[in-house]
């Protein structure tokens, strides 16, 4: 089943570095990875990682479907002229996270998509 792809935990050199988890059925994957790629790949932190804009893909319905952002304007020009289909959205998705910063702080990421919010003690 696709909704029970979340939470993800992911360590690095064995201690714990990032939870991340979301609903949302189909968009799960496309969600959560994104968030990691965010943070791994691009060094966001974790409230900008949830709040980028998100696009999602998957055999049917066969469109890919963006969030305002999501992709630029020539990405989704390029990928029309080779006969996908788009389904604009305002919004999929409610990723929360929390990331161990390297010097041990936890910094949660709240989606803004939503009335979520992070909060500590």
């Amino acid at each position: 089943m696709l909704s029970s792809m979340t939470p993800t935990i992911v360590e690095k050199d064995g201690k714990l570095k990032l939870v991340v988890g979301t609903p949302g059925g189909s968009t799960i994957i496309t969600s959560v990875f994104q968030t990691i790629v965010n943070i791994l790949d691009f060094q966001m932190d974790a409230a900008a990682a949830v709040a980028q804009p998100r696009f999602h893909h998957q055999w049917l319905p066969d469109s890919i479907q963006v969030e305002k952002g999501g992709l630029s304007d020539t990405v989704v020009a390029q990928l029309k002229s080779k006969g996908h289909a788009f389904k604009f959205r305002k919004q999929y998705g409610r990723v929360e996270a929390i990331l161990v910063t390297p010097d041990g702080r936890l910094q949660g990421g709240a989606d803004p998509r939503g009335d979520d919010h992070a909060a500590g003690y």
